[in-house]
């Protein structure tokens, strides 16, 4: 991280950032009720509210992780899903091939079917989402914990 376009109290807030929304997704999806016998969440706008701010830690820990090349400035960063795919092709490819395509699965799972479409509810299909989004921000040097 030597010739960095922000500084480094600012990119580690972007960090923290990252790690306080998928606490927060947390925090947000044990609001719902839960109905152990068919192990699904009842409340659905809960469910929805936790897959959105998942969405959001995925979003900052990329932030993060372009900031940390030194290569764009926070007015350049991303304001679109395509745009996050292009510099993920263009800045992050480098240090893991398979980032663009764990980032079209957490699209497709976190944000369309979780968040836009509300179609998770089970505890096992959520757990594996949050266990999904915690690998993907491992891949990017934050860790987050349980």
């Amino acid at each position: 991280m030597g010739n960095l376009k922000v500084k480094l109290e600012e990119i580690e807030q972007i960090k923290k950032e990252a790690i306080k929304y998928y606490q927060n997704a947390k925090e947000t999806l044990n609001k719902s009720p839960f109905d152990c016998e068919i192990d699904t969440y009842e409340e659905k706008k809960y469910v929805q509210e936790a897959y959105g701010a998942l969405w959001l830690s995925i979003l900052k820990a990329l932030d993060y992780a372009l900031l940390k090349t030194g290569k764009i400035t926070k007015k350049e960063l991303p304001r679109s899903s395509e745009a996050y795919r292009d510099y993920i092709n263009k800045y992050l490819l480098h240090k893991d091939g398979k980032l663009r395509k764990r980032f079209e699965s957490l699209y497709d799972e976190i944000y369309t079917a979780g968040y836009y479409k509300g179609l998770k509810a089970t505890k096992r299909t959520i757990n594996a989402d949050f266990e999904n989004t915690k690998e993907f921000l491992q891949k990017l040097e934050i860790k987050v914990e349980d």
